[in-house]
């Protein structure tokens, strides 16, 4: 006789699983906890996990996991502890949770999840952990936790906060720690806060908070973090407080040398003299390569400023690691890796939060930073589970976002170098900053690691030392510059303002577009903010912004360095303009606003097809048969309206993977007209400007410029062959591995040929776009197609 013993409890967490959860998960009654943390899951939350009314634990942080939180999920009821930390979980961060009343921790930590906080956050009273940060979207008002009296954790960091720090925290008597850093707090630090006996931990760094700095907080053993602030009085002679971070934290109106620490941007108090820096970060004196490297051995952390060499260079270090008090801020190499390089990569210094090193007094000019970093804290074989990510700023320009250092360099062990060759130093400080996110791992392979890490850092000038040019020199220079720039700008917007009078308002008048103001744009990717961005256009860089109505859209940012010019521009916009189909990118508007000129276009959430197919593995989509060939269909319809369907006969000239965008449900949209060229004369077929992408660009274009739609076929079968294969050989070895054995293999092959005849040589052997579709659909067979893999290669793939 057998005994079925009902699963309560599914527990995967530390391991390398992939692929995405089995919706047949929602079939089992009976599950009270399903931990799956810390793997390499991907795809969508299955909706029939929302049946599970029995599930007290759904842990899922640091996965892949994509699209919105199932509304189905308002149903867990019986929910104690949700978490979804890391994850690439996006949409609005769901009203439904206030169903949610037993619950006791929520973690939230850096997902693509939106704002504000739901008004229903209210209801969950028995929460003892809250944790949500670096939410996208618009400023949102502190949302109401006055009954929240079990808290011992509250974390809503860089959630995009306004307003006042609410009296009532003084009231959540259990609270330990409290982390409201990186919003746009401002008024008063409430006095209230000093009745919580139990608060260990305090970081409002990176706000707008005014005001006098209490004296029950100078005089606190406890760890706080008050810097970059804005305080307004004072009675502190120095930022060096122990355990309270104070540094940057008042405006420039004191010339007590002894408190220079305190101001903006760290001025010097002396003359700036330095013209180098080299720091062993978390290691001790050394020489390397001629150079002297600074000890860096002190061991504090969670709220700690210090100086050294005479305000030669400082560090900030802010956060205290997650659930355990027994981590340390300077890493070593415990699992006696064997590691590569110079001696300062076998040590290096880490923060759970946010690490800045400063170059102090620094003379003005251009330097070259070289920030090294291994991966000492983790073991080959937890390599692959294992993740840490973090962000990287010079000046306050973000110059590495989401980086790992063990997927950058290989391996574990191993050093690498980040090398910025131009960084200016127009004051007298540098300003190096690493962040963490909420993202990767958090206790893997043990608590108390994650978060940035650096082992050492190089500046070096780009200027002689003993000949360089004096502050008055550079000073006349700048002006000067300055004289020029204006001058040219006026030039230029004058000579803008005349094309668009003389040439350029017929083309306006028609546009099915609305007109955005460049300050609305500004307000929508929080002033082009580098973590806002999302691609790269043809015109340059592309932002992903929200309204103030919460619609998301994409801006196209015409790049100061691009070829195109005004014209372009309004051509573009003309010719956008008159386009309608599901399957192209939709233009909501422009902007032409001083120097910018803006495309504001519908977003697309699954970005682009070249990212799901070959981006990182956290971004990747693993997309089934029916989906590729969905996707190729919507690429092919697309090219057929261009070609043959509007009133205007376009060709594009660059389809390519970058070039084709997936909205929320897979749709494929074809982006980017700024390419694309009318066939005004159809008496020629020579085009006088070659444009579009080698390895996707037909050869009888790429060579003697003899550009028809058939040019368009060519690049579109080298996106299906990119869509369906991997590699050479026999079609079920070139096969993508995600759809081997899947069932299609019938079809599959017959896609391929089709993709083989797009791709011939000879532009008269290829087929129409509309015959493509055609064949897609399997309306009708193409006496031309090759049988063998052979016939279709593509040169240089």
């Amino acid at each position: 006789m057998h005994v079925l013993i009902p699963l309560v409890n599914l527990t995967l967490t530390d391991n390398r699983i992939g692929g995405s959860i089995p919706k047949e998960l929602g079939q089992i009654p009976t599950l009270e906890e399903l931990l799956l943390e810390d793997n390499q899951l991907g795809g969508t939350l299955p909706d029939t996990l929302g049946n599970l009314s029995r599930l007290r634990r759904m842990v899922l942080s640091s996965n892949n996991f994509m699209g919105s939180i199932p509304e189905t999920f308002s149903n867990l009821k019986n929910l104690t502890d949700f978490r979804i930390d890391g994850s690439r979980l996006s949409g609005k961060i769901p009203a439904f949770i206030g169903n949610w009343t037993k619950i006791i921790k929520v973690h939230m930590q850096g997902t693509d999840m939106e704002g504000p906080i739901p008004s229903t956050i209210s209801l969950l009273t028995n929460l003892i952990e809250l944790m949500i940060s670096d939410l996208n979207g618009a400023s949102m008002a502190f949302p109401n936790l006055q009954d929240m009296k079990q808290l011992k954790v509250l974390v809503l960091r860089n959630c995009l906060l306004t307003g006042t720090i609410p009296k009532y925290i003084g009231d959540m008597t259990k609270l330990n720690t409290l982390d409201l850093s990186f919003n746009k707090l401002t008024g008063k630090i409430p006095d209230t806060i000093q009745n919580l006996q139990s608060l260990v931990y305090m970081f409002l760094t990176n706000n707008s908070l005014s005001g006098s700095i209490p004296n029950w907080l100078l005089t606190s053993k406890e760890y706080f973090d008050v810097s970059y602030n804005n305080f307004t009085e004072s009675i502190i002679a120095s930022c060096e407080q122990s355990n309270v971070n104070l540094i940057s934290s008042f405006p420039l109106t004191t010339n007590n040398t002894n408190s220079w620490c305190l101001m903006k941007d760290l001025p010097c108090p002396t003359k700036a003299k330095y013209h180098s820096l080299f720091i062993n970060c978390g290691g001790k004196r050394m020489s390397y390569d001629g150079n002297e490297y600074e000890e860096d051995l002190s061991p504090f952390g969670p709220s700690y400023f210090a100086s050294y060499g005479s305000t030669e260079w400082a560090y900030s270090s802010t956060g205290a690691f997650l659930h355990t008090d027994n981590a340390d801020f300077i890493a070593s190499n415990k699992f006696n890796l064997n590691i590569t390089g110079p001696e300062y990569y076998k040590t290096a210094r880490l923060a759970p939060l946010s690490l800045k090193y400063y170059g102090l007094c620094l003379r003005k000019g251009s330097y070259r930073v070289q920030l090294h970093f291994a991966e000492i804290m983790y073991s080959n074989d937890l390599s692959s589970v294992g993740r840490r990510i973090f962000d990287v700023s010079i000046q306050g320009n973000l110059v590495l976002k989401d980086f790992n250092i063990m997927e950058e360099a290989g391996q574990v062990g191993k050093g690498i170098t980040k090398d910025f060759t131009d960084i200016l130093v127009n004051s007298s400080t540098l300003e190096i900053s690493l962040y963490w996110a909420g993202k990767g791992t958090t206790h893997v392979p043990e608590r108390g690691v994650y978060g940035p890490l650096i082992s050492a850092i190089t500046v070096t000038p780009n200027f002689n030392t003993h000949t360089g040019l004096s502050i008055g020199a550079i000073f006349g220079i700048v002006i000067a510059s300055c004289v020029i720039l204006t001058s040219l700008l006026l030039f230029l917007w004058i000579k803008i303002y005349l094309e668009r009078k003389s040439k350029g308002d017929e083309a306006f008048q028609g546009l099915d577009t609305g007109y955005f103001t460049l300050r609305q744009i500004k307000a929508a990717t929080d002033n082009f903010n580098p973590i806002n961005k999302i691609g790269e256009g043809g015109f340059g860089p592309v932002y992903k912004g929200i309204l103030t109505d919460g619609k998301m859209i994409a801006i196209k940012q015409l790049s100061s360095k691009s070829k195109q010019g005004n014209r372009e521009f309004v051509n573009e916009i003309g010719l956008i303009s008159a386009l309608q189909h599901p399957n192209l990118v939709k233009l909501h508007g422009c902007c032409i606003e001083g120097k910018e000129l803006l495309l504001i276009y519908e977003y697309m959430e699954n970005n682009s097809l070249a990212r799901a197919l070959f981006g990182h593995e956290l971004s990747r989509l693993n997309l089934d048969w029916p989906a590729r060939k969905r996707i190729c269909l919507g690429i092919a319809r697309g090219l057929a309206y261009l070609h043959e369907e509007s009133r205007l006969k376009i060709v594009h000239r660059d389809i390519k993977a970058t070039n084709i965008l997936l909205d929320k449900d897979l749709n494929a949209k074809i982006s980017d007209f700024g390419l694309a060229k009318l066939n005004e004369d159809e008496n020629t077929h020579i085009s006088t400007r070659i444009a579009g992408t080698v390895g996707y660009m037909a050869p009888e274009y790429a060579m003697r410029g003899y550009l028809t739609d058939k040019a368009d076929v060519y690049s579109f079968g080298v996106v299906v062959v990119e869509i369906e294969i991997s590699s050479e050989g026999t079609h079920e070895q070139i096969l993508d591995p995600l759809l081997r054995g899947k069932g299609f293999e019938e079809e599959m092959p017959q896609v391929l040929e089709v993709a083989c005849v797009c791709i011939n040589q000879n532009p008269l052997k290829r087929p129409t776009i509309k015959e493509v579709i055609d064949l897609l659909e399997g309306m009708r067979s193409y006496p031309q197609t090759p049988k063998t893999e052979q016939e279709c290669k593509i040169e240089g793939r």
